[in-house]
């Protein structure tokens, strides 16, 4: 059986707050093959970023913390590594996709200086080399005429051709493993397709793994082959994709995949929501975090300390009344 690329093994995470100390992510855990797509997914709040930038190590210094776990990439425990060693990685071998691309991108440096200042910390290329790769690279996500693109400043280029550049600067060292956090979020439906089109179509061509962090199920469904989903810091289910989607047992899962929109729903008919609000992470309940917006509760959910437990195999679940479900 392969190794994993990335194995992440009970990550918690902290901030220290105004309020005292938080713990965003709290034991998550997940395998990533070479070559493998992973979703994560889950609503605003529930750690899904905070996981990515713990990976990275690009935490808010000191506030943001790991405060156990391992992070092995590919036998390297990054979670141990010192910054000069994760500046190494980053870019090189593990790159990023952020959700909002103008903030992404230096306002006051051409897309060309930040092409090639990647490609300068990372290769030994030559400067006429350097552009040479850079202008190739902007070919390669699509954005015509590349060379006019070098001189130009982010704010002179739309919204779908700026993220195209973000995922120029992340592909353009050809790492093993893709952080897509949100990617499509700021962009219209059609850009968005066209966007995700890109990103697999380049991850088939680099061979690389990928993790796909979103709050759109559809965008799960299309791209990834293995789920974790979040909720207020922890991992509630997870398993294949079609586990995910044709056999949910948390409520929580349940009740995202009742949410989306169908094809048969009449224009009045309502959305299906689930009720109630995400607990603050300042005040988590002892049991189950999901028991107040749950209709299958019951006391013993509200004190019972709940584990992952084993549905088959390839698929997992934190709730006690799963079986029942």
């Amino acid at each position: 059986m392969t190794a994993p690329l990335l194995s992440v093994t009970g990550l918690v995470t902290e901030f220290q707050t105004d309020e005292g100390l938080v713990r965003a992510v709290d034991g998550v855990s997940f395998d990533l093959p070479p070559g493998g797509t992973l979703g994560i997914v889950g609503e605003s709040g529930c750690g899904k970023s905070v996981t990515a930038l713990s990976i990275m190590g690009l935490l808010p210094r000191p506030n943001g913390n790991i405060r156990s776990g391992e992070i092995n990439y590919h036998g390297e425990d990054l979670a141990a590594a010192d910054n000069a060693r994760l500046q190494r990685i980053r870019g090189n071998e593990i790159s990023m996709v952020f959700q909002e691309p103008m903030t992404a991108l230096n306002p006051v440096h051409t897309i060309g200086r930040q092409l090639t200042e990647v490609v300068a910390l990372h290769t030994d290329q030559t400067p006429a080399e350097q552009i040479r790769t850079a202008v190739a690279m902007l070919e390669r996500v699509g954005i015509p005429a590349p060379e006019l693109r070098m001189t130009e400043y982010p704010h002179q280029l739309s919204g779908g051709m700026r993220q195209r550049v973000v995922i120029a600067i992340a592909l353009i060292c050809e790492p093993r493993l893709l952080i897509a956090d949100e990617p499509t979020t700021a962009l219209d439906v059609t850009i968005q397709a066209q966007i995700l089109d890109l990103i697999s179509a380049l991850q088939q061509d680099f061979g690389m793994a990928m993790i796909m962090i979103t709050h759109d199920l559809g965008v799960i469904a299309e791209t990834c082959e293995q789920v974790v989903v979040m909720y207020a810091g922890q991992v509630v289910e997870q398993g294949s994709v079609f586990d995910i989607f044709d056999r949910p047992q948390h409520p929580y899962t349940q009740g995202l995949l009742r949410s989306i929109p169908k094809l048969t729903d009449t224009p009045k008919q309502p959305l299906d929501i689930i009720p109630g609000m995400v607990p603050s992470l300042h005040d988590l309940p002892a049991g189950c975090r999901f028991a107040n917006r749950c209709q299958h509760r019951t006391a013993e959910c509200d004190h019972a300390g709940l584990t992952l437990e084993t549905v088959t195999d390839d698929h997992s679940v934190r709730c006690l009344k799963w079986r029942q479900l």
